[in-house]
């Protein structure tokens, strides 16, 4: 398959690293061209070429640019009516897409996080694509969101990344100063919640049963789990992610 990407940032990076060494034609714009020059320098399926030249020489392009961006270049593309056309931008809902890529008509939002380089990644999307379960559907678990607005929500519940890993992070710096190894600290902090993940995937274990687990009254991790919730940890989660609603017209 001839794929391209509009817009040459660090997603687009993971998608072309991702998809690269199986088979297709990947061609980035050159937007970016330092990201760009480095991806053709490392793969050899991928080529440089301008916005247009992406476009023109695509079957499915994917759309990785900020929102003022892209409703400044994408009318003057030249689109296809055969194309499918897949946007992991925030703040441009699929309505405006089908203006702006006119006249394609298989258009679909989805939101790849970094860790689609390597494979195992979740990718919600709406409305379901042939197209992307074709690209990803072997290496990654696509979910199917019924509606743009719970697709939107998707976007909301996929900045819990930075925060999360702000509090593992601030584990590990701690552990690391008691131990005197900081690396070794993060390598274990990283395999614990690995650890929980794979119950998750393995054995069907859910966010509730991990919790009980770990709710032996007095130990040290429902001492801890109190003590944050005292700090008002859990509402200021909980407010971060309304004040994203309006933002994504929730």
């Amino acid at each position: 398959m001839r794929v391209g990407f509009i817009g040459t940032g660090e997603i687009a990076a993971a998608m072309v690293e991702g998809l690269s060494g199986r088979g297709h034609d990947l061609i980035v714009s050159e937007r970016n061209a330092e990201v760009a020059a480095e991806l053709a320098g490392k793969f050899k399926d991928v080529q440089v070429k301008s916005n247009a030249d992406v476009v023109a020489g695509s079957d499915v392009v994917f759309l990785c640019l900020m929102a003022g961006v892209a409703r400044g270049v994408l009318g003057a593309l030249p689109w296809r009516g055969n194309q499918a056309v897949i946007s992991v931008m925030v703040d441009v809902p699929l309505g405006e897409l089908a203006t702006l890529c006119a006249p394609v008509s298989d258009i679909a939002l989805t939101i790849p996080l970094s860790s689609v380089a390597t494979g195992r990644s979740v990718l919600p999307c709406h409305p379901d694509s042939d197209a992307l379960r074709a690209l990803f559907g072997e290496s990654d678990t696509i979910i199917t969101v019924p509606t743009e607005a719970g697709l939107n929500a998707h976007f909301a519940a996929s900045a819990l990344s930075a925060p999360l890993l702000t509090l593992m992070q601030t584990g590990a710096q701690w552990l690391g100063e008691q131990t005197g190894d900081p690396k070794g600290a993060e390598t274990y902090v990283a395999g614990v919640f690995a650890g929980f993940l794979r119950q998750m995937s393995t054995q069907g274990a859910d966010f509730e049963q991990l919790l009980n687990a770990l709710a032996t009254e007095g130990g040290l991790n429902a001492t801890l789990k109190q003590r944050m919730a005292e700090a008002g940890a859990p509402d200021a989660l909980q407010s971060g992610l309304e004040g994203l609603k309006v933002r994504l017209k929730l």
